[in-house]
């Protein structure tokens, strides 16, 4: 038998049964606050955990996380202690993917003390709703649309407050109704979770053999067969025994060229390499930071240069393919005519021994520090037969298409598994479909 159902009087609900009530947020919240700013670490948080992101959680679930951050003694905030029942949100982030991120606090924190900061905000329910509910409430479509139409930006960082958090429409039934979605949900949505872990442990497989496949082909090159001989550098003691190891300088120059004042401004990115900012902010679709005057901070970049940005450390020494300029602070790298094919070193940089040699030259690695050009001078490389250099470079377009295809069509997979769990939520807790 279908049930009556009637006009929330809210666009992006639509209708909800006729026995449901609909309210702001505000009246089922009994407490709302945040972890706050200070100029002292409060005393006896120094080996506690202190959370600054749901980014932590895996699935808004508190029960699997692994905490990331640590109170330290010189980290100038408070933080407000987390107890069952709490739900925690994102409030502040890079991503807009993230704002409103909710979690729910579980039994984790009957064993475990621990902390957040001011990037969180803490909500508890009053006994008009059951926590879990609230958390699905949250984490469903027509919060996110909420979420997303009241952020706004501070240098980059999405903001929400204390006053979107509770403006959110709540569709409440009774507290039995409430009861079944969650058990129906946590059911449902159990499933669809344990088929994306299994896709996703395919992707970190996939991952790791295509980082195999770059570093074998980079360092040893492409016949199985071919003499090795001692290298004479830690990082890769073994090569072919027709290459040799060189002096970096001997293979890349420095570009020191300014600006040109038509040059168009570009992004540095691991995942697409050195494009334009314009092409950056439809991809991503978030904002980066122009230069509006005084370009002679900028750099100009040609094809076939490489960029030493802030995150070589971690893998970001990115190929060229256009020409524009950058921020000052990278470092451009000119290759050697008949001494380097470009697309060769394009894959050599994101070779794992590679990365983990340059990382070897600080000591003092931290997210966001810059590589320097002293750092990449004391790795040295290879000098490798031009047309080998094509060879390999051919192949590895080749090899890393294939596999990128197949972490494309998984990754679709994911997100086909992910939009089915949204609709699900939103049905339930709209009341559009009822629970069994």
């Amino acid at each position: 038998m279908t049930r009556a159902m009637k006009d929330s009087g809210v666009e992006w609900i639509g209708k909800i049964p006729e026995n449901w009530s609909v309210l702001k947020a505000k009246y089922v919240i009994m407490q709302n606050d945040g972890g706050v700013w200070g100029d002292e670490p409060i005393e006896g948080l120094e080996n506690k955990i202190v959370l600054r992101s749901t980014e932590q959680t895996i699935d808004g679930k508190w029960n699997i996380f692994e905490p990331a951050t640590r109170y330290l003694n010189n980290v100038p905030y408070k933080a407000a202690k987390i107890k069952k029942g709490d739900l925690l949100i994102t409030k502040s982030s890079g991503s807009s993917l993230h704002i409103g991120k909710t979690t729910l606090a579980d039994e984790y924190f009957d064993t475990h003390e621990c902390y957040y900061s001011n990037f969180l905000q803490r909500i508890h329910p009053n006994n008009k709703i059951l926590a879990q509910y609230l958390w699905y409430i949250y984490n469903s479509p027509i919060s996110r649309e909420q979420f997303v139409y009241h952020q706004n930006s501070t240098i980059g960082i999405g903001n929400i407050n204390s006053t979107d958090i509770e403006n959110i429409i709540v569709p409440l039934p009774k507290k039995e109704e409430q009861y079944a979605i969650i058990t129906y949900l946590d059911k449902k949505c159990g499933e669809i979770d344990a088929i994306t872990a299994k896709i996703q442990e395919q992707i970190a497989t996939l991952e790791e053999y295509k980082k195999s496949v770059i570093t074998e082909a980079v360092t040893k090159g492409l016949n199985p067969n071919t003499p090795m001989k001692d290298s004479g550098i830690e990082w890769n003691p073994t090569i072919p025994s027709h290459w040799n190891t060189i002096n970096p300088k001997a293979l890349f120059k420095l570009r020191t060229q300014r600006a040109n004042k038509d040059d168009e401004q570009l992004t540095s990115s691991q995942k697409h390499g050195i494009i334009s900012q314009k092409k950056f902010m439809e991809i991503e679709n978030q904002k980066v930071v122009t230069v509006e005057k005084d370009f002679d901070i900028l750099k100009h970049v040609e094809p076939n240069d490489f960029v030493i940005s802030m995150r070589s450390f971690q893998g970001g020494l990115e190929y060229s393919e256009v020409r524009g300029c950058i921020s000052s602070a990278y470092v451009m790298l000119i290759p050697v005519e008949n001494k380097v094919y470009p697309p060769f070193y394009k894959w050599f940089f994101k070779s794992s021994k590679y990365i983990n040699a340059i990382q070897s030259t600080s000591n003092l690695i931290r997210d966001g520090q810059a590589m320097r050009y002293a750092n990449f001078v004391q790795v040295k490389l290879f000098d490798i037969p031009y047309h080998e250099q094509e060879e390999i470079a051919e192949y590895l377009d080749n090899m890393i298409f294939k596999i990128d295809s197949i972490l494309d069509n998984k990754q679709k997979q994911v997100e086909t598994l992910e939009e089915y769990k949204k609709t699900l939520i939103y049905e339930y807790v709209t009341g559009k479909k009822e629970a069994a």
